[in-house]
């Protein structure tokens, strides 16, 4: 089969690789109907995350058809659309009983395309797959099921609920790529009272407003734009959506004593803290890597029409246009692109249940 495989900082190719075979009792192996690239595979390419090892295909998002199943699977069966979720959880360690399934200590947490290889090719091994994909009811096309593989339950999760954004809050989402969007998108559940976007791409600031911000600004102007319309106290939330030193400092500055800064950013350069002017603040700041609990909930609301994720995705391409569809990501700021979702041809094959 194909694969997208990672070859160290800078270097990849679309490329034949092995097949996936089952390794474990609870692994499924998933025909990859569709997929698509996120932020965090770009800052892998940069090198990062060094503990992605050169050979490794990239990629932790997914829909597709379970085509075999291991003996100890219960929930799912070879035949059934289902959705590849981007954290696996074994179920049974204290991090998994307590919905911390990003933390999983039994080989779970975010494997795919991190520690092992992931969804960016024709075929791809799940492990713990009972806790690990999702049913996919028919009414949801893979476009809109794609990306509640990890944008919108890690904006939700990282950024609205770590957050704690309430009823008549005024919130700040700093970064309006994807993450930043989902975030706008499901802040909004919670009624605040204003929502302010802040990126420096006028196209993804109109993208930012289609989805409900009520104030667009540039990283320039923002603290200036945050104090008038707060009369200058601050953010009740501030959430950080881009994982870039100014990004982060710029969110300590426009959140108010008492508020909350939800960093959702994957960083790969050191950000100084100014404890000096935050000690006597009151400010509480989270980090997380998601843990996809909300994926069962997202999926009903995407199912019922009330979740706008289809609207994030501008590009789409075959599955052996990988390269270019990464070309077309990276330069976003030139490209216009905000989500690009990439389909493979369907392969003939026969469902088999390991025994």
């Amino acid at each position: 089969m194909k694969g997208f495989v990672f070859h160290g900082p800078g270097k990849s190719a679309w490329e034949d690789v092995p097949d996936p075979d089952i390794k474990e009792p609870t692994d499924a192996i998933v025909r990859v109907e569709a997929t698509t690239i996120c932020g965090t595979d770009l800052h892998i390419l940069k090198g990062d995350v060094p503990e992605v090892r050169p050979g490794t295909v990239l990629g932790h998002e997914a829909v597709g058809e379970i085509v075999e199943a291991g003996r100890d699977l219960h929930a799912v069966q070879p035949g059934e659309r289902v959705l590849v979720s981007c954290i696996t959880a074994c179920g049974r360690c204290g991090y998994c009983w307590e919905r911390t399934y990003g933390q999983c200590r039994g080989g779970g947490g975010w494997t795919l395309g991190h520690v092992i290889d992931g969804t960016q090719a024709e075929y791809v091994r799940v492990p713990h797959a009972d806790l690990s994909v999702h049913a996919l009811p028919g009414t949801v096309d893979s476009k809109d099921a794609v990306l509640l593989a990890d944008i919108f339950p890690t904006a939700y999760e990282v950024g609205v609920l770590n957050g704690h954004v309430r009823p008549g809050d005024s919130v700040v989402v700093v970064g309006a790529g994807p993450i930043g969007l989902a975030a706008i998108a499901t802040a909004r559940l919670f009624a605040p009272e204003r929502i302010v976007a802040v990126d420096p791409a006028a196209m993804r600031l109109d993208a930012a407003k289609g989805l409900g911000a009520d104030a667009l600004a540039d990283p320039v102007d923002a603290q200036e734009l945050i104090a008038d319309l707060t009369d200058g106290l601050g953010a009740d939330v501030v959430i950080e959506a881009v994982g870039v030193p100014e990004s982060f400092e710029l969110c300590t500055r426009v959140v108010r004593p008492g508020g909350h800064i939800a960093n959702v950013g994957v960083h790969g350069r050191p950000v100084t803290l100014h404890l000096e002017d935050l000690w006597s603040r009151n400010v509480t700041i989270t980090t997380g890597l998601v843990d996809t609990y909300s994926t069962p909930t997202l999926l009903r609301m995407a199912a019922a029409g009330r979740l706008p994720a289809s609207s994030l995705v501008t590009h789409t391409f075959p599955l052996d246009q990988m390269e270019e569809a990464y070309d077309v990501f990276g330069r976003g700021a030139d490209t216009g692109a905000l989500k690009v979702v990439l389909g493979g041809q369907q392969h003939e094959v026969v469902a088999v249940r390991a025994t």
